[in-house]
C-alpha cells in the first residue's frame, strides 16, 4: 500500500491562529504575569486568619505623620500627572465645499476646451489626453468657472471669486452643523498653497464674519497638499496653550491663478489632476465638547525629506512601449516619496503598533543586519492591529498604488481615496477630508475605530493624522457624496480611451 504524501506545514497547521496566539500572548504579557502574582498574594491573605493580620498591621508602626505624608505625596503625585497631560483636542464636525453642477467638466469638454486655446499646441494637447486616460478621474469632476471660459481668465478678482465661494460655503455648513457662532472662534487657521493674497485669506474670512478683534489667525502658503495636517498641528499646539478654546481650519487650494497655458509638460500635469474644493474643520479642546465630537485625535506625526530640482521637473515622464506613447510617474519623486513615508512610518509605528509588532519588526530588522540582508522586510501589519480605515491623500493614481502595495492594504482600504480621485479629483489638502466623509456616507465608521490620514506634499513631505471615533456615525444626511454615494464604489479601469 503507497505510503500517504504529509501534509505541507502551511496547511496542516493554520498558520494564522499561530500568529493570533503570539499577537495575544505578546500583547497581554503583563497581564499573564501580574495575574498569577496578586492571585497568589490574595490566597496567602486568605490563608492568614484575622490575628496574623492584625499583628501585621501593627509591626508597621504607622503613625498620623506616615498617613498625612503618604496620602499628601499621592496627591501631589495625582495633581502633578493631571496637570501635565497634553489637553485632549476633538474634531466637533466638519464641512465639505460641493461645487456646483455647472463647474463640471467631463474629459470631452476639457480635451474640446483645450483644442480650442491658442495657447496649447497638438503635443500638448495629446499629453493631457493621455494624462486623463491614466489618471483615475471620473466625468464629474469640476473646475472654477474662470477656468471654463475660452481662453480661461485667471485673474485676481477671479480667485478672489473662487476663495470666496469655496471657503465661504465650507464654513457657512460647519457653522450650522456645529451651531458655534462666529464671535465664539478663539483661533482660526486657512491653508492655501498657491494663492497668497493681500490682504490673506483668513482676514477675509475674519472680516465676512465679523469675527473678535482678538482672533488668533493664521495664514498658511507654499506648504503643497500636506498642508491641511500641518494646520491641524498648529491648531493643536495652540490648543494645548489656550484652555477652554476651539480652532476652526479651514483647508483649499484656490485653482484660478495656478491654470498654466504654456506647453511645458511637467507644468501641464495640474491642469489634468488638480480640481476645485475645500474642507472646513471644528476642532475644540472643551470637556463638554467631547459627548457632541466626532473624533479624538490621538497622533499626529510630521517628517520632511529633502528634495531636488530632478524631482519636481520631472514629475511625469514620457516612455515608449512597442510604439506606444505611456506616461509614468517619476520613479525619482516616489523614491522621494517612499522615504518620506517611511520616515514617518518609523515615527508613527511605536505610537500605534501593539508591542507583538513592533518585536516581529525590530526581530527582523537585526536579522537583516546580522545575518542576511537579503531577508524580506517585515512589513507592520497596520490594517488588523493599528487602524480600521486608511484615508490616503488622492494626489494620483499611482500614489495610491503605491501606497497601497507598500502598506499591504485591500482594495477596500484604499476605496475611499480611489472613489474620491474619480469623483472630486485631486483637491490637494482637502482630499482627506472628501474620503473620511466618504467611509462616513458608507455607514463604516463605529465608535472606537481608528482613523489614519496620510498627506504627501512639497518638500517633500509626508504627514499622518490618527483619529479615534467616539460615537458611531450616522449616514449623513447632507453633504458632497449624498446624492452620489449609492453608485460607488465603481470599477476605475486602469486606461480611458477618449
Amino acid at each position: 500500500m503507497p505510503s500517504q504524501a504529509l501534509p505541507e506545514f502551511s496547511t496542516s497547521v493554520k498558520l494564522k491562529y499561530v500568529k493570533l496566539g503570539y499577537q495575544y500572548l505578546v500583547n497581554h504579557i503583563l497581564t499573564f504575569i501580574l495575574v498569577p502574582i496578586m492571585a497568589a498574594a490574595a490566597l496567602e491573605v486568605a490563608r492568614l486568619g484575622p490575628d496574623e493580620l492584625l499583628s501585621l498591621w501593627r509591626s508597621l508602626r504607622l503613625d498620623t505623620v506616615h498617613i498625612l505624608s503618604s496620602a499628601f505625596l499621592v496627591a501631589f503625585v495625582a495633581t502633578l500627572y493631571f496637570t501635565s497631560r497634553p489637553r485632549p483636542v476633538y474634531l466637533v464636525d466638519y464641512a465639505l465645499f460641493k461645487p456646483p453642477h455647472t463647474c463640471r467638466v467631463p474629459f470631452a469638454t476639457f480635451l474640446e476646451h483645450a483644442r480650442l486655446i491658442t495657447h496649447f499646441n497638438k503635443k500638448s494637447v495629446d499629453f493631457q489626453m493621455l494624462i486623463l486616460e491614466r489618471s483615475g478621474l471620473g466625468e464629474e469632476t469640476c473646475l472654477p468657472p474662470a477656468i471654463h471660459y475660452i481662453p480661461p481668465n485667471p485673474t485676481m478678482e477671479a480667485a478672489r471669486e473662487e476663495a470666496e465661494l469655496v471657503i465661504f460655503s465650507a464654513v457657512d455648513a460647519v457653522l450650522a452643523k456645529t451651531g458655534v457662532r462666529p464671535k465664539d472662534v478663539d483661533v482660526l487657521i486657512v491653508n492655501c498653497s498657491l494663492f497668497s493674497p493681500t490682504p490673506s485669506l483668513s482676514a477675509m474670512v475674519i472680516n465676512k464674519y465679523k469675527m473678535r478683534s482678538n482672533v488668533r489667525s493664521f495664514n498658511l502658503s507654499g506648504m503643497g497638499c500636506s498642508a491641511g495636517l500641518i494646520s491641524i498641528d498648529l491648531a493643536r499646539d495652540l490648543l494645548q496653550v489656550h484652555p477652554n478654546s476651539n480652532a476652526l481650519v479651514v483647508s483649499t487650494e484656490i485653482i484660478t491663478p495656478n491654470w498654466y497655458g504654456g506647453n511645458q509638460r511637467s507644468m501641464l500635469l495640474p491642469n489634468c489632476l488638480f480640481r476645485i474644493g475645500g474642507a472646513a474643520v471644528l476642532l475644540s479642546n472643551r470637556r463638554r465638547d467631547a459627548s457632541r465630537a466626532k473624533y479624538k485625535l490621538v497622533h499626529i506625526v510630521r517628517t520632511h525629506k529633502g528634495a531636488d530640482d530632478k524631482a519636481y521637473r520631472c514629475v511625469y515622464q514620457e516612455e515608449d512601449r512597442d510604439g506606444m506613447t505611456g506616461i509614468n510617474l517619476s520613479k525619482d519623486l516616489m523614491a522621494i516619496a517612499g522615504d518620506a513615508l517611511k520616515a514617518n512610518i518609523t515615527t508613527i509605528g511605536p505610537l500605534v503598533l501593539p508591542a507583538s509588532e513592533q518585536l516581529l519588526f525590530l526581530f527582523t530588522l537585526i536579522g537583516r543586519k546580522v545575518f542576511n540582508p537579503k531577508w524580506k522586510p517585515y512589513i507592520p501589519d497596520f490594517k488588523q492591529q493599528a487602524f480600521e480605515h486608511f484615508c490616503i491623500h488622492a494626489g494620483g493614481r499611482a500614489v495610491i498604488d503605491e501606497l497601497q502595495k507598500n502598506l499591504d492594504l485591500s482594495a477596500e482600504h484604499v476605496e475611499a481615496s480611489r472613489m474620491t480621485l474619480h469623483r472630486f479629483g485631486n483637491t490637494s489638502s482637502s482630499s482627506l477630508w472628501y474620503e473620511l466623509n466618504y467611509i462616513e456616507s458608507k455607514g463604516r465608521m463605529k465608535r472606537g475605530d481608528r482613523v489614519w490620514q496620510i498627506a504627501f506634499g512639497s518638500g517633500f513631505k509626508c504627514n499622518s493624522a490618527v483619529w479615534k471615533c467616539v460615537r458611531t456615525i450616522k449616514t449623513p444626511v447632507e453633504g458632497p457624496w449624498t446624492d452620489c454615494i449609492h453608485r460607488y464604489p465603481v470599477h476605475i479601469p486602469e486606461i480611458v480611451k477618449l
